[in-house]
């Protein structure tokens, strides 16, 4: 059966947070299993992988279809802050959310202080992985915006995965991962979403999201400047991260039995 939810939870530091997550939807044979585990903190701020259904849901909402190509394409594949910024402020946080609430009955809110930062939005993993089954199975009832958001998370380079489609051995899958350790933040968040094809209608979608408590002043020193100088900073983040993400991630689709 591999690693259980408490042997990867080992690897959690005190103080921190996690959660994973797997859901399979419309594949035949037994009926699906949905799983969740939650340590710590009830909801994560998690932007990275909420940019593709930002994007999904924005879509309707932008006339221009060419803006919304330029912004959406980077925004999934590159993860680019500032396209998803784009589209964030030029349909509004508030229709965002309310479409992604009538799409995938998720109750997301802007942050309170600040609707304009995308990146604020806290949700639960269980609540992600709903999110991309609609997503998916929006897809492939025939939605084209669906299917190009699909597309272009199945273009995320390796260099920005984790390890994630291989230690799932799903090649094919589409991704999306992200990272982040603010300056006023006593952690460094891990995240990733998977969507593995199960034929026909099916779909499975594996969610896993970390806090690890980075408290060190010496690394946060460097983890900051290289920030500051546009350097990547993803090889610490598995340092401090990838084995615990990997390891959740991996035990939810075991338990999926998918």
């Amino acid at each position: 059966m591999g690693t259980s939810f408490a042997e990867s939870l080992r690897d959690l530091r005190q103080g921190g947070s996690a959660q994973a997550a797997a859901i399979t939807r419309g594949a035949s044979g037994p009926p699906p299993r949905a799983v969740s585990v939650v340590h710590g903190l009830d909801r994560l701020r998690c932007a990275s992988l909420l940019k593709p259904l930002y994007c999904w849901a924005a879509a309707a909402h932008v006339p221009d279809q060419g803006f919304w190509r330029r912004h959406a394409e980077p925004a999934v594949i590159t993860s680019s802050n500032s396209d998803t910024r784009a589209l964030w402020m030029a349909v509004g946080p508030r229709v965002i959310l309310a479409e992604l609430r009538r799409r995938c009955g998720v109750s997301w809110r802007p942050a309170n202080g600040d609707p304009s930062r995308f990146g604020s939005v806290e949700v639960a993993a269980a609540e992600v992985a709903d999110a991309y089954a609609a997503l998916s199975q929006s897809a492939l009832a025939g939605d084209p915006v669906a299917s190009d958001v699909l597309s272009w998370m199945r273009e995320v380079p390796a260099d920005q995965a984790f390890g994630v489609r291989d230690v799932l051995r799903v090649p094919e899958a589409a991704i999306k991962c992200g990272w982040y350790g603010g300056a006023d933040e006593s952690w460094l968040r891990t995240h990733a979403v998977v969507v593995i094809p199960r034929g026909g209608v099916g779909v499975t979608v594996v969610v896993g999201m970390t806090a690890q408590l980075y408290t060190d002043e010496r690394q946060r020193e460097i983890y900051h400047a290289r920030v500051a100088e546009g350097l990547p900073v993803e090889a610490e983040h598995e340092r401090v991260g990838g084995p615990l993400l990997r390891g959740l991630m991996t035990r939810a689709l075991a338990e999926t039995g998918a």
